[in-house]
């Protein structure tokens, strides 16, 4: 049986869509759907059971669960805006430090999300060697979890012994529980709809125009094709990179989604909320070398195709959650 934390959330049932893909349903859900709309993203998926979060430590330790073949830790709090740094410290660090001593103990595959978040303003570069975890500073308490995490597992000498994903700007289906935290993509193709035209935010550097901040885009199936691929390649361990490595603009992106819906593009820029100012991400490259040296297959989706699909095949679609008849 393998093990899904976060199972319900967005990268997390896109990896269970994943595994029913190659035949696997032997899985086991574990999150907390508590009372929004995230488990519409369980709905079209083959699984056994579900647990909420809280009893996973207690069935695991009991023996209560079947033989588990893998757990694919991708449950974390996501919110770059939340402030109670106690509950991102017990559930994104502590409860990941735990579970992994556990799997550890019990010779488990364990793959868990890091998060491009833990590189700060990218003025340190992207490298991700672990030698370089100490020179990053994250602008945001849930990058500094997620950075936590990362340095703790290296310091104990136990990157050698899980995979870890620090995953760039990851867009796709199963993100519309997500709210503020929903990609731009998933954004823009409601406002689109909604009014026609499409609001990005100004620039406040010289060296940037408006719309020409740069991110690294990568859709949520071309991320589970790799989580897959390292769930099968069990001597494959370390930190890596998951992004295309091609940054593009917010520009691409919004002449991206208006193509998909057969539209021509109108973009406003606006003033940006000066709280995010100071934390605003000019840049972000994957450097994707160490993956690609590991031999995983890196045929990443352009931001051009992986917008088309998403948006003509489910966000345009009457029920646009992921499901096994969709490649």
């Amino acid at each position: 049986m393998y093990i899904v934390t976060g199972g319900a959330g967005f990268i997390g049932s896109a990896f269970v869509w994943e595994l029913n893909k190659h035949g696997i349903e032997d899985i086991l859900i574990v999150d907390n759907l508590g009372y929004g709309e995230k488990w519409k993203n369980l709905t079209g998926l083959k699984f056994i059971d579900y647990e909420h979060r809280d009893r996973l430590f207690d069935l695991l330790e009991k023996g209560r669960l079947p033989a588990i073949k893998g757990i694919i830790h991708m449950g974390a709090c996501s919110s770059t805006t939340e402030k109670d740094a106690e509950f991102l410290m017990r559930n994104n660090f502590h409860y990941s430090r735990d579970l992994a001593l556990l799997c550890i103990s019990k010779g488990v595959r364990f793959i868990y999300a890091s998060s491009a978040a833990t590189y700060g303003d990218g003025e340190n570069g992207f490298d991700d060697s672990h030698a370089a975890l100490n020179l990053y500073r994250p602008l945001n308490m849930y990058g500094y979890s997620k950075h936590l995490f990362d340095l703790w597992a290296w310091k104990k000498n136990l990157l050698s012994q899980m995979a870890g994903l620090k995953f760039f700007n990851v867009f796709g289906p199963n993100e519309y529980h997500k709210e503020d935290m929903k990609s731009v993509i998933c954004k823009a193709y409601s406002q689109i709809k909604q009014t026609g035209g499409l609001k990005l935010f100004c620039s406040y550097r010289e060296d940037y125009p408006h719309g020409g901040q740069m991110r690294d885009f990568i859709y949520v199936k071309d991320c589970t094709a790799v989580m897959y691929w390292l769930l099968e390649n069990k001597d494959v361990n370390g930190i890596f990179n998951l992004g295309t490595g091609t940054p593009r603009t917010w520009n691409d992106l919004a002449r991206a989604v208006f193509t998909a819906m057969d539209r021509e593009p109108r973009i406003e820029y606006i003033q940006m909320p000066e709280s995010l100012r100071p934390k605003y991400q000019y840049y972000t490259q994957a450097q994707t070398q160490k993956l690609q040296a590991a031999g995983c297959p890196l045929n990443f989706t352009s931001l051009e195709d992986g917008a088309r699909d998403y948006v003509q095949n489910y966000l345009a679609a009457p029920d646009p959650y992921l499901d096994s008849s969709r490649n």
